[in-house]
């Protein structure tokens, strides 16, 4: 499948961008949180208002590349050329959020088993594991309508989503966002984390809690963790493990 780099097309920050957009996809593919070709990440292209770069619908997502994904406006509208569309549940829920939330960059959303499985349970996410006390300082939750293909439920989405980084799409999936691609990344890793060891637990014996006095204290302990780097204090190593595999994402 050849498709034309657009490294000498487009401007520099934002063919940095794709390269980081396209390696956040293969990152996804290779810890195992992509559903085939249905999930989707977005990030938002500095200085064109309200366009984000998603990816071509059917593609997997170890075989995207900075140069295969789609620029698309706020309307939905492919400012790129492509022979592949946009899923059109993905613009729905990618669009809402970057409408709502201009202090975010990046949005990220799986269908993992374990993810659907917690978003399932009337109680959601249990305070029971240090990964789940980071994911409930910042966790909203929005009930399922049905896949999410009309532009009715964005307001709803848009409410529920309101000031958090984690939101729990009920009996659907996962979704994070982040000022940067990095710290979307990293949103996602402590929440499907979260539903992993929830899911595990739940197999065995009575579950201990943690103290709410300790969940208080959550914000400075993640601020501490990663020197004040939030995603960006992981993502040079994540890189590096990604490139030592594949680094074709950067084509």
């Amino acid at each position: 499948m050849e498709i034309p780099s657009l490294k000498q097309v487009v401007s520099q920050e934002e063919w940095q961008l794709r390269c980081d957009l396209a390696a956040c996809y293969r990152l996804v593919a290779m810890h195992g949180w992509s559903d085939l070709v249905f999930t989707h990440i977005s990030a938002r292209v500095p200085g064109r208002d309200h366009c984000f770069l998603i990816n071509p619908y059917g593609l997997m997502f170890e075989e995207i590349t900075a140069s295969s994904l789609i620029l698309v406006d706020a309307e939905g509208g492919k400012l790129t050329d492509s022979t592949f569309p946009v899923n059109k549940a993905g613009f729905v829920i990618h669009s809402a959020v970057h409408a709502a939330r201009e202090d975010v960059q990046c949005v990220l959303h799986t269908h993992t088993r374990a993810g659907v499985a917690v978003s399932a349970q009337k109680a959601g996410v249990l305070p029971i594991s240090q990964q789940s006390t980071f994911v409930l300082r910042s966790l909203a939750y929005h009930d399922y309508e049905g896949v999410a293909l009309h532009d009715e439920e964005k307001p709803r989405l848009q409410a529920d989503l309101g000031s958090a980084n984690f939101l729990m799409l009920r009996n659907h999936g996962l979704l994070t966002v982040g000022r940067t691609i990095p710290d979307a990344f990293l949103n996602m890793y402590l929440f499907e984390s979260t539903c992993e060891i929830q899911i595990a637990a739940q197999s065995a014996s009575e579950l201990t809690y943690v103290a709410p006095s300790v969940l208080e204290g959550v914000a400075a302990s993640a601020k501490t963790q990663t020197g004040g780097q939030g995603g960006a204090f992981v993502w040079p190593a994540l890189i590096r493990k990604l490139d030592r595999t594949d680094d074709s994402y950067k084509t």
